[in-house]
């Protein structure tokens, strides 16, 4: 006797939702997002077309959005790290975690970064600024820092900057160096940065002397 087929699971409409997204997601990660059609995100989530616009009627725009913001919540769970031991240990497994989501979503992570889709908008670019605040607001947390300055705000998003760009020139380079040489690269940029903001500015010096100073 053959093999019985396996029973069909009808899916919640949550469940539903998340399969399209991680089809989308998975599509924008091998192309740019405005060559990523509905018929292109059924297909690879084995549905119909019909059924990709009941649960977006607004189209591609609204489904790439949507995946957008999945993939922005991810991104924000890469720097969910316990306050527990050595600082710079803890911005290395926040970095492990991200250039990992970035060597996943390649092209898509590229294309979200650079701009200059046709699908960019006011609201796509509040998404992704969100993450750089979140990602910043972590760092504070993390050097015990409940008011910055605006020299250390500064320090912070610059570096924030430096870890985007290299990100973008990893994916471009083949992602070479390897991941984790690229992590303690910009591990040592970070130390690198506070240290040279130190020398101007009071409150990111107490930071170098206290926080830092047993780990450099």
């Amino acid at each position: 006797m053959s093999p019985a087929a396996p029973a069909y699971r009808r899916l919640s409409v949550e469940e539903r939702r998340r399969q399209l997204l991680e089809a989308a997601l998975s599509l924008y990660a091998r192309r740019v997002p405005e060559d990523v059609s509905l018929d292109d995100v059924a297909e690879a989530a084995g549905v119909s077309r019909p059924l990709v616009y009941r649960y977006f009627p607004g189209g591609k725009q609204q489904l790439y959005e949507a995946a957008l913001r999945s993939a922005a919540d991810e991104l924000r769970h890469c720097f969910d790290e316990p306050h527990e031991g050595p600082l710079l240990p803890r911005l290395a497994r926040a970095l492990d975690r991200y250039l990992t989501f970035v060597g996943r979503h390649d092209a898509g992570f590229s294309a979200l970064l650079q701009g200059g889709s046709v699908v960019e908008t006011s609201r796509t670019t509040a998404i992704v600024d969100g993450v750089r605040r979140a990602a910043a607001e972590h760092l504070y947390s993390h050097l015990d820092v409940a008011e910055p300055g605006p020299r250390l705000r500064m320090t912070v998003r610059m570096w924030i900057t430096a870890v985007e760009a290299a990100s973008l020139i990893w994916l471009d380079e083949e992602k070479q160096p390897p991941a984790d040489e690229l992590r303690d690269w910009l591990v040592d940029q970070f130390v690198a940065v506070l240290a040279v903001t130190a020398a101007r500015d009071a409150q990111t010096a107490e930071l170098v002397r206290g926080a830092l100073a047993a780990e450099t």
